[in-house]
């Protein structure tokens, strides 16, 4: 019986020209999935769970509550952001109270540094949090789909979708160890680009970003994420790729 991983990713949307943008990476050619454009994102470690003390406007009872789960979800929001820093260079956090963000280039370099540290395993995540003096803004992640791989995939993840605007004062860049390419685009440039074969996606992206494609905004697309208002109801063929019910019963 193959394992099923659990996981989580998240959208970062910013404005643009025409409309919101995503950060979407390309994973390299090796592994179970290779050469795909996903959205940052990664497995959930147990350790994950050791910051909920850390998590600014959500405990493990609310995000349980949301993920409609008995307990443990707070792991996933963690997760969620972990996984941005390491793959995207973006850290939703909080620092005195505030928003953070980038003051000079010494700080950004700074963490940048400490980006790599991580990514190397020379400092866990929870140290990092702790040793900057930060809280985790898990009240900026919202909640947006749950996936479960097929039976027929080669490899099987249980995946909470998550969203999250960009914060200011801040940049998003790839990681070349574990992506090949990170860059800004709109949702319906990226369908675009998988119509014409540039790029390779799986359902649960495709359906994602036909999801978020009609927003005329960074707000309105956050806002109807808060509400629960941004997908229509599981149908059969959804179901049968894999698309779970927003809350489980």
């Amino acid at each position: 019986m193959v394992k099923i991983r659990k996981a989580a990713t998240v959208l970062i949307v910013r404005p643009g020209e025409s409309g919101p943008e995503l950060f979407m990476l390309q994973r390299p050619g090796r592994g179970v999935f290779p050469d795909l454009h996903v959205f940052p994102g990664g497995k959930v470690d147990t350790e994950d769970a050791d910051l909920e003390g850390l998590c600014f406007g959500l405990n493990d009872e609310m995000a349980s509550r949301k993920l409609g789960v008995d307990d443990n979800a707070i792991r996933y929001w963690i997760t969620v952001i972990r996984e941005c820093f390491e793959e995207s260079g973006v850290l939703l956090a909080r620092r005195q109270g505030e928003d953070f963000y980038f003051r000079d280039d010494a700080e950004r370099i700074h963490y940048r540094r400490l980006r790599g540290r991580l990514l190397a395993g020379e400092v866990d995540f929870a140290t990092l949090v702790r040793s900057e003096g930060l809280e985790l803004a898990t009240e900026r992640v919202h909640y947006f789909s749950h996936w479960i791989t097929p039976e027929s995939a080669p490899a099987r993840f249980d995946t909470r979708f998550f969203l999250a605007a960009m914060p200011h004062g801040q940049e998003a860049v790839g990681d070349t160890r574990e992506t090949v390419s990170g860059e800004w685009i709109s949702p319906a440039a990226a369908l675009q680009r998988h119509e014409d074969g540039d790029w390779q996606m799986i359902y649960p992206t495709l359906t994602t970003l036909n999801s978020v494609s009609g927003y005329a905004s960074v707000d309105a697309m956050v806002e109807s994420v808060r509400e629960g208002r941004h997908l229509e109801g599981v149908t059969s063929e959804l179901h049968q790729q894999g698309m779970q019910h927003l809350h489980e019963t």
